[in-house]
Parts: structure tokens; C-alpha cells; sequence
């Protein structure tokens, strides 16, 4: 009887071990992103199944503004982040001289010039005044839209870095009101327009490609992407990530749910 119990303690113990090693390893392949609600989350949150299969359990953090995440990377608080394009990645690590690398490009949310009081960009009324974000790029990203439509002219060469002061060209003397990206949407009934970039046109329940007056090309440069520490690029649950975002099943659902918005791969 005693090597009953004995027996049936041992096979307890090496079945507590085994739970505990097992549970242990699952904690291991926790993978933590941050992202901003709209359309970001959701493409996580639409991979977030098959990525649990495959062994990773994803946990996602919402973000709202455009420094925390990078700073939450930076800092070890999360594994990666998704909510930004390459120019402002780049111009974030130049700035804090953060160690951090773009993973892969997800879609474009193309950039574009809204309003509630013109149906056309010919109606805007001289002296009009223009909402546009007042981060580096994105500031810069929307005077080289109104540049593209013939509306402004910028200095000779001063690209994605550009500001209202490197116009020198200004027909119809727009006035422009420097917001952060998140408030667009919020003073669209106070302006004459803003430029207001994908993801928060679209929970401001804007469709780009019915609404925008001005919209960017397909081919823009501005691919929103996960970015991740440096030291992490070879981690093999990015590589699961990866593998899982660029199937034609996510194509079709970003095509499919969002107006506007363009896959990058």
C-alpha cells in the first residue's frame, strides 16, 4: 500500500511540474503590442486567433497619441508597437536616439483634406483656414499634399520635414491651425478644413475615398508599420507575426473593412 502511495505521489509531483513548466513556457511566448484603436488594434485583434495556435498569446495596449508607444518600447513596457508610418519612426529615433527598427508594413492610411462647409477644393474662400497635425511629419505630409493638388508651393527640396514656412506660394492666402493628429476630426466644424490622416478619419466615422476632397496616391510612402527593438528583430514570435499579417486573409480584411484603407503587402 505504501508503494501505492508513493507511486501515485511521484506521478502528482511530475504532473504539478509539468503544469507548471508547461504554463511557464505559454507565459514565455506572451507577446505585448501596443497600438493605436483604429484600424491597428482591430488587424491585431483579426490575427490574435491564429496567432494564439500557433503558440503566442498576444496581448494588445491601446494608445492614443503618437509618442507614448515608442518611449513604452524603448522602455522595455511593451514588445512592439503599431501605430505609426516609417518617416515618423525615422524621425523619432533621430530625435530621442531610440534603438528601435521597423518589423514589417502593414497598409497606408492615406492622408486627406476634409471639410463640413466646401464640396470642393475650388470653394475654398480666400483667407480659408486649414487644420493640418502638427507633428514633423505628418505637418509636412499634408503641405506636400496641398503642393501635389496645385493649392501651395514649397521651397525647392525641403521634403517630409517642410513647414508653413517653407511655403512661398499661396493663392488663395490659407491660413493653417497646427493640431495634434488625434484633434482633427474634433474641429473639422470649426475650420474650413483639415487634413486628417486614416486611422482617425475612420473613427471619426469618415470614409477617405467618399469624403476627402484631397486624398494621397496609392503609392505613398507612408506604410504604417510594427516597430520593434532592435535586439529583438531575430525573435522567432516576430516571425510568426509576420507570416500571419502577410496572408491574403488579412488583405481581404483590410480591403474589406476600412474605406480607404490600402494593404502594404
Amino acid at each position: 500500500m505504501k508503494k501505492i502511495l508513493l507511486a501515485l505521489s511521484i506521478l502528482l509531483i511530475v504532473g504539478v511540474s509539468y503544469v507548471f513548466l508547461h504554463n511557464g513556457d505559454h507565459h514565455g511566448e506572451k507577446l505585448r503590442i501596443g497600438a493605436s484603436p483604429l484600424p491597428h488594434a482591430e488587424i491585431l485583434n483579426f490575427v490574435k486567433e491564429d496567432l494564439e495556435k500557433s503558440g503566442i498569446d498576444l496581448e494588445i495596449i491601446e494608445f492614443t497619441d503618437y509618442v507614448t508607444p515608442n518611449l513604452a518600447l524603448n522602455e522595455k513596457q511593451i514588445d512592439a508597437n503599431f501605430f505609426q508610418h516609417k518617416p515618423y519612426l525615422d524621425s523619432f529615433i533621430k530625435e530621442h536616439g531610440v534603438a528601435l527598427v521597423s518589423l514589417i508594413a502593414v497598409h497606408i492610411e492615406p492622408q486627406g483634406l476634409y471639410s463640413q462647409k466646401v464640396r470642393n477644393v475650388s470653394d475654398l474662400e480666400d483667407g480659408a483656414t486649414i487644420a493640418i497635425p502638427n507633428d514633423p511629419t505628418n505637418e509636412g505630409r499634408a503641405l506636400l499634399l496641398l503642393q501635389a493638388n496645385g493649392i501651395i508651393q514649397l521651397k525647392a527640396g525641403v521634403g517630409f520635414g517642410c513647414t508653413p514656412f517653407d511655403i512661398i506660394s499661396n493663392p488663395k492666402n490659407l491660413k493653417f491651425k497646427e493640431l495634434e493628429a488625434a484633434q482633427l476630426p474634433r474641429v473639422l466644424a470649426d475650420v474650413d478644413g483639415a487634413i486628417i490622416t486614416g486611422n482617425y478619419a475612420i473613427e471619426a466615422k469618415l470614409k477617405p475615398l467618399e469624403d476627402a476632397l484631397l486624398l494621397e496616391a496609392g503609392d505613398s510612402l507612408y506604410a504604417n508599420v510594427i516597430a520593434i527593438r532592435r535586439e529583438m528583430k531575430d525573435d522567432p514570435r516576430f516571425q510568426k507575426l509576420i507570416k500571419l499579417l502577410k496572408t491574403d486573409k488579412v488583405r481581404q480584411y483590410i480591403l474589406h473593412t476600412y474605406g480607404g484603407i490600402i494593404p502594404a503587402f
